[in-house]
């Protein structure tokens, strides 16, 4: 299936189907895919090699003014700025400070507004990242498995050490401040099955949430093209079933099909 790329550092806005109207900060160069995971159901594709460089703390501040600015003139509304892009936003070197700076400007000019941050968890142990996103509204962060095997087949993490154990672990010492993202699907993959709604599966993520212990969740299924075209959408029906399992930990969860 065909993918595409955020060819701009601000895009949008667009109606996100879980975050209501969002503004999109892309940190990532804009004619590359770059991430520590290579998702096979990613919208933006597999990952490429670099051809740009990234956007400057004092580029994306400009942008982003420039546009808060042109949306107030017109008398739109905006719910959110939703870090997310050409891959893993956290990836930025600068990202804490970027981070700093959207924080003040919104106090400043647009209390109301939210940020949110969706992230692939991969970087939450180095403390500066893991500063920044418990800084945000909606410090969003994927666990689309609690079983190796499938991380490694679905999600295929850049390092070799990102496991089940290490996220858990990690995710944990965010006390609760923050929100886990999960996508399910079923297909095929190099001859492979991959189905993240087998009752091992439900009941293996089920106990990580456990563990975890977010303020809320949200599942969801394929809305988009994807790099593998083998891939399947789950019900909306199933996705009911599994947030029912959520709702009996006195989680809050969200179904978005």
């Amino acid at each position: 299936m065909a993918t595409s790329l955020f060819n701009k550092i601000i895009y949008g806005p667009v109606h996100s189907r879980r975050l209501g109207v969002s503004l999109g900060v892309n940190l990532l160069p804009v004619d590359a895919k770059t991430c520590t995971f290579n998702c096979l159901y990613c919208e933006c594709g597999l990952n490429t090699a670099l051809n740009s460089s990234l956007p400057t703390p004092e580029e994306v501040k400009e942008q982003l003014c420039v546009t808060l600015a042109r949306i107030a003139n017109e008398g739109k509304t905006l719910d959110v700025i939703t870090f997310a892009g050409n891959g893993e936003p956290t990836m930025h070197p600068d990202f804490e400070e970027i981070i700093d700076e959207t924080i003040t400007l919104r106090n400043t000019s647009y209390p109301k507004m939210k940020i949110s941050v969706l992230s692939n968890s991969t970087l939450i142990h180095k403390p500066k990242i893991f500063s920044a996103l418990n800084k945000v509204d909606y410090n969003i962060l994927k666990m689309d498995s609690a079983i190796d095997s499938t991380i490694k087949l679905l999600n295929q993490p850049a390092s070799a050490s990102f496991s089940r154990n290490w996220l858990v672990e990690h995710l944990k010492k965010f006390n609760g401040n923050l929100i886990i993202q999960t996508l399910f699907l079923r297909g095929t993959v190099k001859d492979q099955v991959i189905d993240n709604t087998t009752e091992e599966e439900i009941s293996a993520w089920i106990a990580a949430l456990k563990e975890i212990k977010p303020k809320q969740v949200m599942v969801y299924s394929i809305d988009r093209d994807t790099p593998v075209n083998t891939l399947e959408k789950v019900t909306e029906k199933e996705l009911f079933i599994i947030a029912e399992k959520v709702k009996k930990l006195n989680i809050p969860v969200i179904v978005t099909a």
